[in-house]
């Protein structure tokens, strides 16, 4: 991987070096529509802002080649207060809030960089696109949406730029991080092995785990690792005590999702890391796993929720039978698919799909005469027939949906990243398993389990080699 900047990513030793402490100092217990106010200046104050700089402009930090203004920095955290504050329960301390969204700008500005560096960058085409489908995820259209961000006091170029800079940043990892995950012919005998002599008869898991990362620096000293070591046992002891998982989590966790919580979402079991399966196997929902260290840090660890996998079916015993065998659920499946584009919006695409299903109901169409005639999609020529469908052909919604399905019976339109999709089940059939189908699957799954560790690795190695200067105090 090239280097940004070959260098410490804080030189201590120079008097132009700063703290995050000090930036913090000054910042504390402004609140956060103080910047709108210095920002919102008449016409007539104009001239006088020319001539005098205005504090709301200074400078906080310089990231390689680029800064982290206090405008900036202000305008972000009134954003992240605002969505804490939406998912309810208490506000993490404002020094704490401060310090982790100070440190996470720092490593998006280096990331944003690099993706700069590299040509990636997010068109407004492609940046409306994911704009409407966020805002149809809130049932709102694109007008009633802005409207409400700019009544929750968000301003709406700075939501869109933040957007803009999470795709960046998403697809600069998928470069960096994913497509260099390499899984060997021997990892995967191990993972078949493992399932096959003793996990096959047990029903698959879905884990929903939550994490706060206290990260550690390449190559620590003992020094940084007894400090991260008391810092990760102050946060588990306040956890203990009853403290806020989420609000702990926003306050101290160095991982990305740590202002959203912490939380991973829905896993399936072989896809988690290993080392937070191992850690999480005999904890009930809501108890909290003694400290796990790993190479790139201190990991806390709360189960949020565990639940039987539901891919997996085709007995009368709802899905044990077909775990304990080489076999698995086939789909034999159709679909009508509308894309979203600049010419069509989300809810378009779904109002659409809406008065097909009408139709189909009032049996005044087949599903293939639809689909030749409105389908997005190749398999518009074959009436939407995509064949038979294995679990884990197909993006996860497009799954959820279908194998809620009944034989015969269409679903409402689904969201996917593809667009909206209405769905048809026509067969359903057990079939054995091949030998290639597993270690393919074996390899997706073994690809999943190194992704965490690999993304929290390579966001380590992107902090450390970023050069990083906190200027506040010479303004």
């Amino acid at each position: 991987m090239k280097k940004i900047v070959s260098m410490p990513a804080v030189r201590s030793h120079s008097h132009k070096a700063r703290t995050a402490l000090t930036v913090l100092g000054l910042l504390c217990g402004l609140a956060p529509g103080v910047q709108a106010q210095d920002m919102s200046a008449s016409s007539g104050n104009a001239n006088a802002a020319r001539v005098q700089p205005r504090l709301a402009d200074a400078i906080l930090v310089v990231v390689n080649s680029d800064v982290i203004t206090r405008y900036e920095f202000l305008q972000r955290l009134q954003m992240v207060e605002q969505r804490l504050q939406s998912q309810g329960g208490q506000m993490p301390p404002v020094q704490q809030l401060q310090r982790q969204l100070l440190e996470r700008m720092i490593v998006e500005k280096a990331q944003l960089q690099q993706a700069k560096e590299r040509g990636i960058r997010v068109d407004d085409a492609m940046l409306d696109r994911a704009i409407a489908r966020i805002a149809d995820q809130n049932n709102m259209g694109m007008s009633e949406f802005r409207q409400r961000l700019e009544q929750d006091g968000m301003s709406y170029p700075a939501f869109r730029e933040e957007i803009r800079s999470e795709i960046t940043m998403q697809r600069l990892r998928e470069v960096e991080v994913d497509n260099k995950i390499q899984v060997s012919d021997a990892e995967i005998d191990v993972f078949l092995a493992a399932h096959d002599n003793g996990n096959a008869a047990a029903a698959p898991q879905e884990l929903n785990i939550a994490q706060i990362l206290i990260r550690i620096p390449e190559n620590p000293t003992q020094q940084q690792l007894a400090q991260s070591k008391q810092r990760a046992d102050e946060v588990l002891a306040q956890l203990q005590a009853g403290g806020d998982f989420a609000k702990l989590a926003a306050a101290y966790s160095d991982a990305p999702d740590g202002l959203n919580g912490g939380e991973l979402g829905w896993r399936a079991q072989d896809r988690l890391p290993q080392l937070f399966v191992d850690a999480t196997a005999n904890l009930q929902q809501g108890q909290i796993a003694p400290l796990v260290r790993s190479a790139n840090g201190f990991h806390i660890l709360k189960l949020v929720g565990r639940r039987t996998q539901s891919v997996m079916r085709g007995g009368a015993d709802g899905g044990q039978q077909a775990a304990a065998t080489p076999s698995v659920q086939q789909t034999h499946a159709s679909h009508i698919l509308i894309k979203v584009n600049q010419v069509v919006t989300a809810a378009e695409a779904r109002r659409k799909l809406t008065e097909l299903k009408q139709r189909l109901d009032n049996n005044a169409a087949t599903f293939e005469e639809l689909a030749r005639l409105y389908s997005n999609d190749f398999s518009a020529s074959k009436g939407g027939d995509l064949g038979w469908i294995y679990p884990g052909d197909t993006v996860p919604e497009f799954e959820r949906a279908m194998d809620e399905l009944a034989v015969g019976q269409v679903s409402e339109p689904i969201e996917s990243p593809f667009g909206y999709h209405l769905i048809l089940v026509k067969e359903r059939k057990i079939d054995d398993v091949s030998q290639e189908r597993k270690r393919m699957a074996a390899r997706q799954a073994i690809r999943e389990q190194k992704l965490e560790e690999a993304t929290q690795d390579w966001l380590r190695q992107v902090r450390d080699q970023a050069y990083v200067e906190y200027r506040i105090d010479e303004q």
